[in-house]
């Protein structure tokens, strides 16, 4: 059951993210909104310390009521892995011209992006904040190895890069 009552957002926190078939994955609250999630679909209930060993699965950035309407449970806390504490860089595709680029912090002189090369976003997520359920359906489908209509609406457009 959900809980009534607002649940406050705090980086440390470990969430188990059910999805809805009787498994469940984890993630890792960062700043936010960033959220850490790890590879893996479990049965069983994970300790924090089981939690904090799996590997990485990929790093969004999530809308706040996924944890402060109770969606997705706290189930521990821990510090976060020095890699997870550094914030991730994100690509940017523009629409209407094609262009590539970078969003990060260290780009806040430039409206924190710059422009960037098709090699240097391939193997970053888009720059995208992602609803509860969408990121439920990307796990499912990752699980199923199947594909996904929400990581396929943020692919880069390689015919359109100019």
């Amino acid at each position: 059951m959900k809980p009534s009552k607002n649940v406050r957002r705090r980086e440390g926190d470990l969430l188990a993210i059910d999805l809805e078939d009787g498994r469940r994955s984890y993630a890792h609250v960062a700043a936010e909104p960033l959220i850490v999630f790890f590879e893996g679909c479990f049965t069983d209930n994970l300790t924090s310390e089981e939690i904090g060993g799996l590997p990485i699965l990929c790093r969004l950035w999530v809308a706040n009521h996924a944890i402060t309407k109770g969606r997705w449970s706290i189930v521990g806390r821990a510090a976060l892995a020095p890699e997870n504490q550094e914030e991730p860089f994100f690509y940017k595709q523009d629409a209407i011209t094609g262009r590539l680029s970078l969003y990060h912090s260290s780009f806040a002189q430039t409206n924190w992006e710059r422009a960037a090369s098709l090699a240097e976003c391939e193997a970053l997520e888009c720059a995208a904040v992602w609803e509860p359920e969408h990121v439920e359906d990307r796990l499912r489908n990752h699980y199923d190895g199947k594909p996904n209509k929400w990581t396929e609406s943020l692919e880069i457009n390689v015919a359109a890069i100019s």
